[in-house]
This record gives structure tokens, sequence and C-alpha cells, in this order.
């Protein structure tokens, strides 16, 4: 796994990000002015934290082998408008009526695992620097 990614501007608003062979494509909404033809960044931003959560619930299932087929996570978000950002995040995990339910906090936790939200919780330095490329 690297420990990079690639952008690239494809043209319109679309960017790409190239990732150990994957090209990952993001678009704007046609009312922002793109094509709408990608989800757009803060979208795979949110998909990212919906996955990493759903890995962990998973996992914590698969371990313990419980039933993942009628379980069913769903991320849902308010924005602050005067801030204009992300206010609050949730994520409801739905089991079916055969799932044990002494496994439900054991689940809620298990959520609490993912990566991304412990990168949120506790953000890394970010250091930013433009530079002349060397045409050699």
């Amino acid at each position: 796994m690297s420990n990079e990614m690639k952008v690239s501007f494809p043209g319109g608003k679309k960017v790409y990000a190239n990732y150990d062979g994957f090209e990952i494509a993001t678009d704007q909404a046609i009312d922002a002015g793109g094509g709408g033809l990608a989800p757009e960044p803060y979208d795979l931003f949110l998909a990212s934290l919906a996955t990493c959560a759903g890995i962990y619930i998973l996992g914590f299932c698969k371990r313990r082998e419980l039933p993942v087929e009628d379980i069913t996570m769903t991320q849902s978000w308010e924005r602050d408008p005067e801030m204009r950002r992300m206010a609050t995040i949730k994520i409801t995990i739905e089991t079916g009526p055969d799932f044990p339910k002494k496994y439900h906090k054991a689940l809620e936790r298990s959520v609490h695992q993912c990566s991304v939200k412990k990168t949120i919780l506790d953000p890394p330095e970010f250091v930013v620097k433009a530079v002349a490329r060397s045409d050699s």
C-alpha cells in the first residue's frame, strides 16, 4: 500500500486521485458548475466514514459468526449553517429480529474503532507546499 496519491485535473470541475492502481473520480454537482458525473469530494469523505464503520461492524460479526445479511447501517448528518460545517454525524445500526440483542452495545463500540473517525478526532498535521517542477 502506497503512502501517496497523484491528483489530476481531466477537465471541467473533475478532479481524480490515483492511488495503488485505482482511479478515484470526483466532480462537482451541476448546480455548482460541474457535470455531476461523479461524487463530490466531500461525499467521498462521508462515504469513507460510513464504509469504515461498516467494515468494523462486518469484522465484529464475522469473528463471532453472527449473521450480517439482515444488518443495515445508516449514516446521517446535520450541518451548522452558520459555521458552514458538519455539526453532527449519526450512525444507526439496525439488526434483524434474529440478531442477538446482547451484541448491540458491542456493535456500537466496534464503530468507534474506525480509523477514519479516529483521524477526525485527532487530526494529523497538514503541510501544504507549492513547488516548481523541474522538467528535465
